[in-house]
């Protein structure tokens, strides 16, 4: 969004105006960006079609996949919302395109940088063989750590360490119009898909809830033993950051802590069909 901002890229170019021998034809960046694009998900025809396990995956070694491969795809592009890794992969291999830059170093100039973030950084396992990090990612078990592979080379979808401190400067960034302008936040946070209870929909990089007179923004993450919701109030300043490294339930029961910041209770199935709050 913020290439599109500065005339770099448009929301309707196609991924072909930038990789031309793309099997998928009419795919847009604004499809990309809502997760309505009908791509298959590389993550899971990779575990048949990358040759070497022990090799970490590029974003250009998926994107090869995909042309090479042409697995089939789930659906027509813009026919309906669906949730998948290869979008925001695609993604960053266009910024990667567009720029001339390695993605990782493109965000840190472009996003961290600029918002102060000094403890956030995209670590792929194509790059660093063992990530600069103490943290381990966790399965259920505690005793049990999740061991990072060749699926953690694609970045864009996922592949980012950060802090809550700076998630906070990021949320003060945007807010503030420092990373990109009102406008183009707007736009962002317009609901792209059929609302789910009336009430929780996507628009370009965020998920979307929208109680009314009370606008709020989320996205929920997992992958390889991590787990992490970021929520902001549109309306309130205020901000939830959670961050965990053991892939369990621990962040699925949050009402008491949105009764006591006084915002909406934010769970698709504490309403029905008619948004309506029901428990």
């Amino acid at each position: 969004m913020k290439l599109v901002q500065n005339g770099k890229l448009k929301l309707d170019n196609t991924v072909n105006d930038f990789y031309p021998n793309f099997p998928y034809p009419g795919i847009t960046i604004a499809q990309l960006l809502s997760h309505r694009s009908g791509l298959p998900n590389y993550v899971y025809f990779a575990e048949e079609a990358w040759p070497d396990r022990k090799k970490p995956m590029t974003n250009q070694d998926a994107m090869n996949l995909l042309i090479e491969k042409h697995p089939n795809r789930y659906g027509a592009p813009d026919g309906r919302f669906h949730y998948n890794n290869s979008n925001y992969m695609v993604l960053a291999a266009i910024v990667e395109k567009v720029t001339g830059q390695d993605f990782a170093v493109y965000m840190k100039e472009n996003i961290f940088d600029p918002a102060g973030m000094k403890n956030t950084a995209v670590y792929s396992t194509a790059v660093y063989e063992k990530t600069p990090s103490n943290v381990m990612g966790h399965d259920k078990v505690w005793r049990r750590s999740v061991v990072r592979n060749y699926l953690d080379g694609p970045v864009g979808d996922k592949g980012i360490y950060s802090t809550v401190q700076d998630m906070y400067l990021l949320d003060r960034a945007v807010r503030e119009g420092r990373i990109v302008n009102e406008a183009t936040l707007d736009s962002m946070y317009m609901p792209r898909s059929d609302a789910k209870r009336s009430l929780f929909s996507y628009g370009y990089g965020w998920r979307t809830f929208s109680p009314p007179n009370e606008p709020m923004v989320y996205h929920t993450g997992w992958w390889h033993g991590f787990k992490s919701l970021y929520v902001r109030d549109l309306k309130n300043d205020v901000t939830i950051v959670l961050l965990t490294n053991m892939a369990n339930g621990s962040l699925n029961h949050l009402d008491d802590l949105y009764k006591i910041l006084e915002i909406p209770i934010l769970r698709q199935n504490a309403y029905n069909a008619n948004g309506e709050f029901v428990n």
